[in-house]
């Protein structure tokens, strides 16, 4: 069996992201299980607002056939997903929705389906953006993905992360690494890595 490969990205696209350092734990703890992960930032791969006339006239701009090969390439995925006004972000959505697309020749939803993913998030709010996981998690299971029970919100994220990227709390820190784990091991018990 081959390592499992996880791709790990957050979807906000400012530089200084709360949920960029959280899903960087994440993937930690992915490595940690034997995973190799891959770190992606969604402002690398900048992707129109999804338009099914641009689709048809030009097919799939080439971030979204990039952003879509990673997640064929790799076995799960672990998001780390902000809330803006109570749901996933624009940059979040618009990306899931180009890779959903299919190509030529390619069966439907061929980067999500069979796949595993995790989910978390971190907010400034007391919630810990835990309205967004609830969308996230229902969007991801309908493209055909498997998700990890586990799921953590890191609420007052302003105060919550220490210099190096770690979270101050050791059991929230522990909480965020488990989701890594759990979506190698999901991986594993259903010989995904094969």
């Amino acid at each position: 069996m081959t390592a499992p490969r996880i791709l790990a990205f957050a979807g906000s696209l400012r530089a200084g992201s709360w949920n960029k350092k959280l899903v960087a734990i994440a993937a930690n703890g992915a490595r940690a299980a034997g995973a190799e992960v891959t770190l992606l930032d969604l402002r690398d791969l900048p992707m129109p607002i999804y338009d099914a006339d641009e689709e048809s006239q030009h097919g799939l701009p080439e971030n979204a056939k990039r952003f879509k090969q990673l997640l064929v390439e790799h076995h799960g995925v672990v998001v780390a997903s902000p809330e803006y006004n109570g749901s996933i972000t624009a940059a979040l959505k618009n990306a899931l929705d180009w890779a959903s697309r299919a190509e030529p020749g390619e069966p439907p939803l061929v980067a999500y389906r069979g796949k595993i993913a995790g989910v978390m998030s971190a907010s400034p709010g007391a919630l810990g953006a835990v309205r967004s996981l609830g969308t996230i998690r229902a969007l991801l299971a309908h493209l055909g993905m498997v998700v990890v029970p586990a799921q953590f919100g890191v609420p007052r994220a302003s105060e919550a992360f220490a210099d190096g990227g770690s979270l101050k709390d050791a059991k929230q820190q522990a909480a965020v690494e488990k989701i890594g784990t759990d979506v190698v091991h999901f991986v594993q018990k259903l010989n995904l890595s094969r």
